[in-house]
């Protein structure tokens, strides 16, 4: 069974940064891409960010130049370094197998004040 677990959240201030880390267990973590979503509060979970198993990346137009995917297959763990961060970033941020979600993590929040 694999498991999820999300961190590196916090309360910052629009402008500041954040990590989070996803780590993967129970699971050949390397073959799979990979993705950050996130779900504000009354809104739908959206896709954030991906990374392939060979590195390549892609964003959601409202993170581009401000978020960056990244992946280390020796610790089964994915990155989002977050910069710039704006009020509207605020949410959940969820990690998960883009492809075939494997079991959603509990997340880890994210809230940024104004």
């Amino acid at each position: 069974q694999v498991q999820l677990m999300e961190s590196g959240g916090g309360l910052v201030q629009a402008g500041g940064s954040l990590r989070l880390s996803c780590a993967a267990s129970g699971t050949t973590f390397r073959f799979n891409a990979m993705a950050w979503y996130r779900q504000a509060p009354g809104k739908q979970r959206e896709l954030v960010a991906e990374i392939t198993s060979g590195g390549s990346t892609s964003y959601a137009y409202s993170v581009k130049g401000r978020f960056t995917i990244s992946r280390d297959n020796a610790k089964n763990t994915v990155y989002l370094q977050m910069n710039s961060l704006k009020p509207e970033d605020t949410a959940v941020y969820y990690c998960n197998r883009l492809l075939a979600a494997w079991s959603w993590g509990q997340g880890t929040q994210v809230t940024i004040s104004a």
